[in-house]
């Protein structure tokens, strides 16, 4: 829906509600012209049923007035007398509609001191409930979003289990485009596991569907701060085809805002030129300096000649390495208690039986409680995820001979954007130069550089887009160039070698930016095991995201202002008894 269809939906509205309410209106001492006047008509309204004039902006919020409109419906019909339980679920579950019976079937008077006290405790208990969840939901829209890191992409800046606050307004909160949506959720709801949004996500229906053009255009409020390069960005997923998050049923064409939500660094912004060499990112011909606290990890091969030990990897904090273990035997009951904490296990050439885990291995406790008899490969080599700090630590321990990076050679394709091996041999550690679009700046489109601008141009700015031998036709014209309408990203996590960014599916259009992550207020580690195995880490709790030098934990003042807060509320207390 563009803004044209929105203000004749929002006057087809207002003649809805003058049609149903013009009675009730002159009933309550008004005038009947002034229920069909957009904006003021509720502004009246709001002194018919002796509520607050600031209620009626919340009317025209996305989300938040699909919690308010029935509020209104309510309180209007008790603003009449109709206060029955009966009254209440009519009107509601008719969407308002029941208002009609009443302006015209019904003889009723208006109430002009009506008491606002909920009649029952059952009554406040609802409507502080509802004004709670009004409250949190323009908050969480608007504000201030909570954010929990699910994957290891931007290990060890933010790590999996960090949870986080993320600022909206320091890019401008982006007004939600999708109307009919669960508040406080994105686009799943908890516990029945059900979509959170009406919305028609079928690919080959969705530009057509009625439901979808209830949909707004993209509108976003002013903001005070711009996407910079090295700022840690939450986005919503541009090539997102999955119907809930970590859940790949089907393709699906999702609305912009109930796309799976992404943290990553920006590492380049509209106009700059871009190439990854040897792992490294550059930036108009330059090599990318990054912030003091990006802790940025690569894999690397270490050699020894006495054999890499785990301890020497457990001593640097490495990460992603495989380890090894070797029985003689193995029972069956050994092999189930064994299952939770293993990748795979066979048996060997020699007969002994080669079990695979991760870096954490088989706890100690395990190992005793199974009563099992092994013992630890020690390789010559072994491959460990470590970041700069990590590898000269490693360096220095005298049983290491070497700690090579791995690096994908120049011209050997890895699957990295735009999937187009003859023409773009490029991978993760060797990709580019790519020019990063900015608002319109214009670029030379033919059968060599479309591949690079064919997903902006069709899916992020609603072009049709077709390549007939080495001519490009947008919107059934022959093309030769393209001015772009927004602004273009381009994000990647701090781990380099273990992340899925825009070196896989390309650009992040601005429409797509969500917030800017700024506090970690808990963290913990073991967050993918059992919640009883959670470990808190205490370190990073209540520290902020941004800023330099090493990260400073607060939790201790946030402690003391909240006994602070207790001690001043006892000690009032306590005064006001003596004072009685």
């Amino acid at each position: 829906m563009d803004g044209t269809q929105w203000i004749i939906f929002i006057l087809i509205i207002q003649v809805i509600h003058f049609l149903g309410t013009w009675k009730l209106y002159v009933k309550a001492g008004r005038k009947a012209w002034e229920a069909a006047i957009p904006i003021y008509n509720g502004v009246v309204l709001m002194k018919i049923i002796n509520r607050p004039w600031w209620w009626v902006p919340l009317l025209f919020i996305p989300i938040i007035n699909l919690l308010m409109f029935p509020v209104v419906w309510v309180e209007t019909i008790r603003s009449f007398g109709k206060n029955k339980l009966l009254d209440t679920w009519a009107v509601i579950l008719t969407l308002g509609f029941y208002i009609y019976y009443i302006n015209y079937a019904e003889d009723v008077s208006y109430i002009e001191n009506r008491s606002l006290k909920p009649r029952t405790g059952l009554g406040e208990w609802v409507s502080s409930i509802v004004f709670a969840i009004v409250a949190a939901t323009f908050v969480h829209t608007y504000f201030i979003q909570p954010y929990v890191i699910p994957t290891g992409s931007l290990e060890r800046t933010l790590r999996i289990g960090d949870f986080l606050f993320v600022s909206k307004f320091h890019y401008g909160a982006r007004v939600p485009m999708t109307t009919l949506a669960a508040p406080m959720v994105h686009d799943t709801l908890p516990v029945v596991r059900k979509r959170s949004y009406l919305a028609d996500v079928n690919p080959e229906t969705y530009k057509t569907s009625w439901i979808n053009k209830l949909q707004l255009p993209y509108m976003r409020l002013p903001g005070f701060n711009t996407v910079k390069k090295n700022d840690i960005v939450v986005f919503s997923l541009p090539s997102d085809t999955l119907y809930q998050f970590f859940r790949a049923e089907k393709a699906v064409k999702k609305p912009i805002d109930k796309k799976s939500n992404y943290v990553k660094r920006c590492v380049g912004t509209p106009g700059d030129s871009l190439a990854v060499i040897d792992g490294f990112v550059h930036v108009n011909g330059t090599k990318l300096q990054l912030s003091d606290r990006a802790k940025v990890m690569y894999f690397y091969t270490i050699y020894s000649k006495k054999g890499v030990s785990t301890r020497a990897l457990e001593a640097v904090d490495a990460a992603d390495y495989t380890r090894k273990y070797f029985a003689n035997s193995l029972s069956e009951a050994q092999a189930n208690g064994l299952s939770p904490y293993i990748r795979g296990a066979y048996k060997n050439p020699q007969g002994q039986i080669e079990i695979i885990t991760d870096e954490k291995g088989i706890p100690t406790e395990v190992i005793r409680q199974l009563r099992l008899s092994l013992s630890e490969e020690r390789p010559l080599s072994r491959l460990a995820n470590m970041t700069d700090e990590m590898v000269t630590q490693l360096r220095s321990n005298q049983e290491i001979d070497s700690v090579v990076r791995t690096n994908e050679p120049k011209g050997k394709y890895g699957g990295s954007f735009p999937q187009k091996p003859n023409l773009y041999p490029w991978n993760n550690d060797n990709f580019g130069p790519i020019y990063l679009p900015e608002a319109g700046s214009t670029v030379e489109i033919n059968h060599r550089t479309i591949p690079l601008y064919k997903k902006i141009i069709r899916d992020y700015e609603n072009n049709d887009v077709k390549v007939t031998g080495q001519k490009v036709f947008i919107n059934g014209q022959e093309a030769n160039s393209y001015t772009f309408k927004q602004d273009y990203y381009w994000m990647m996590g701090d781990n380099r070698d273990s992340s899925e960014d825009s070196r896989s599916w390309g650009y992040v259009p601005a429409n797509h930016i969500v917030g800017k992550p700024v506090f970690l207020w808990m963290s913990f580690d073991n967050f993918k095991d059992d919640f009883f195995n959670w470990r808190p880490r205490w370190e990073r709790i209540f520290t902020t995201v941004g800023g330099s030098g090493e990260p400073v934990s607060y939790r201790w003042y946030f402690v003391a202002v909240v006994l602070g807060l207790f001690v001043l509320d006892f000690v009032n207390k306590r005064r006001k008894r003596k004072s009685e």
